[in-house]
């Protein structure tokens, strides 16, 4: 249901989105090397990963591609670590479709400035 949600948000609000759950978190970097990405967007919570291993994995494959990651658990150490690891923004769920397609759009003009 969350996935459904941000699709139709970023996507009303004019953002092409694709959808990919990975097998495995070593499928990351061919992946983004393949599609390209302006952008990803995860959750922390994830099956056989986690938004800190994806983080690394996005950080392999393209240092400079901005990443968002949503989570229900806020916790200090926790989002300082994925800030580190090259997270520009740590959004608390449930999240107002408004502050995700602000965050979107943000990370996606910095990454044009080269911010």
């Amino acid at each position: 249901m969350m996935r459904l949600y941000l699709r139709r948000c970023l996507e009303k609000a004019g953002h092409e989105v694709e959808e990919w759950v990975p097998p495995s978190a070593m499928e990351i970097p061919d992946k983004i090397a393949a599609a390209a990405p302006d952008l990803v967007l995860c959750d922390y919570q994830m099956a056989g990963a986690n938004g800190a291993t994806v983080a690394r994995m996005v950080r392999k494959a393209n240092p400079h591609l901005p990443m968002l990651v949503l989570t229900a658990f806020h916790a200090g150490e926790m989002e300082a670590n994925l800030l580190r690891l090259g997270v520009r923004q740590v959004l608390a769920k449930p999240i107002h479709h408004v502050a995700l397609v602000q965050a979107v759009a943000e990370a996606l003009q910095d990454a044009q400035a080269g911010v």
